[in-house]
């Protein structure tokens, strides 16, 4: 049965604007020049002056990035990151459009980041008190490390007094975060939003993935005969998500359905059958009423990790098939976390618009065992449909399905 007799379980939301920062570069063109061109980010790491050889995205000049009109208050490398990525593609003029249009407490903002300020607790406790071990007094946890900072920073730079929460599930976060809006609106909640969110560098992540010995050193090759693990990577994204309206062109993508499952198999390892992803791509494609062979592309999470690429492997091929296109973007700008889902929903929206398929950094020969469809290089491609894929620790899945306008 094709998915255009199939009834959507989700109503579709446009996307109305989108904007992305990574190691590639900052906003839309500069990622799409680079997607096309097949040009990675990933360099050798010179953060924090690590002990061990590994390659990053790591994005240049954040430390000077400027927060403004009565921010600084929120100053850490995650909201600078935050800010740089506001900044871009005439962004916060799309969001004061729509504030206009709908009222600044219509307007959600759902964010999601795995580490959030970390970074800055990392460096105050480097310079904790040396008798008592207290805190610096200028550390402000509550407004650069916490969780929810993120949200609060973005909130007040973009004037907005809508619902607000971040989900923090590991490198499902800024997937997730597309659900949670779609189910705000649908429950009349708020009238558009705000999705996203931000990943940064810091030790504890780089020291801790490689003391679970699934950090390259070399820049990652996802499904790859010869992988060796992640490329951490830092990276931010927003998009505005409306209601469909009248104002539907050409250039609007679609947020077509959205699927999400927790398989809790692993702390860190996901299921070898690939129990939870095939779930949550079933759900998404069902969400969106589309059928698995309408799908052009697949954006896997494809981590470059042993155990994940292969698990994923299996289940693509058995929910979409064998052909159908697909690769993992992690070789362009690394494994950026919890933001991950946004960045790779973001770079599925720029071959829907622009007509590409990207391909796949680093991956030399595409593991013998496999049955997807990976592709190595990338190239035009008239696409409509893409399926996205972020799995994060703990079992936590979320396929997000973009589409064009019909």
């Amino acid at each position: 049965m094709s998915g255009m007799d199939r009834e959507p379980a989700m109503p579709p939301l446009a996307v109305r604007d989108f904007t992305v920062v990574t190691s590639l570069g900052a906003g839309r063109a500069a990622t799409a020049a680079a997607l096309r061109e097949g040009r990675s980010g990933l360099q050798p790491c010179a953060f924090d002056a690590v002990p061990f050889a590994t390659y990053v995205g790591e994005i240049a000049g954040l430390d000077t990035v400027p927060l403004e009109h009565g921010l600084a208050q929120f100053d850490c490398r995650l909201n600078r990151l935050a800010a740089l990525t506001l900044r871009q593609d005439g962004f916060a003029d799309s969001i004061a459009v729509a504030r206009d249009r709908y009222g600044a407490e219509r307007i959600g903002v759902f964010l999601g980041t795995s580490t959030s300020g970390l970074l800055q607790t990392e460096l105050a406790y480097r310079r904790r008190e040396a008798q008592t071990g207290a805190l610096p007094a200028d550390f402000d946890y509550a407004r650069t490390h916490n969780t929810y900072s993120l949200a609060s920073f973005v909130r007040m730079a973009l004037r907005l007094a809508g619902p607000a929460f971040v989900v923090s599930t590991a490198c499902a976060a800024t997937a997730k975060v597309f659900g949670s809006a779609a189910r705000m609106i649908a429950a009349g909640l708020c009238d558009a939003a705000v999705v996203g969110g931000a990943d940064t560098l810091c030790a504890t992540t780089l020291y801790g993935f490689h003391s679970l010995g699934v950090m390259s050193d070399e820049p990652c090759r996802p499904f790859d005969a010869e992988r060796r693990g992640i490329s951490i990577g830092e990276a931010g994204g927003f998009a505005l998500l409306e209601r469909s309206t009248d104002r539907i062109d050409k250039d609007t993508v679609f947020l077509l359905g959205v699927g999400e499952s927790t398989d809790a198999y692993h702390m860190s390892s996901p299921h070898p059958e690939g129990t939870g992803a095939r779930l949550a791509m079933e759900r998404a494609l069902s969400a969106a009423g589309v059928d698995p062979s309408e799908i052009d592309y697949v954006n896997l999470h494809g981590t470059a990790t042993s155990v994940g690429d292969a698990a994923e492997d299996r289940a693509v091929a058995d929910v979409i098939g064998t052909t159908t296109p697909c690769n993992s973007t992690k070789g362009f700008a690394g494994h950026t976390l919890g933001a991950s889902g946004v960045i790779e929903a973001a770079f599925c929206a720029l071959g829907i618009l622009d007509g590409f398929i990207p391909g796949s950094p680093h991956t030399r020969t595409v593991d013998p065992t496999f049955r997807s469809g990976y592709r190595r290089d990338g190239g035009p491609a008239r696409v409509d449909r893409v399926l996205s894929n972020s799995f994060g620790f703990g079992g936590a899945n979320c396929s997000v399905v973009l589409g064009r306008a019909a």
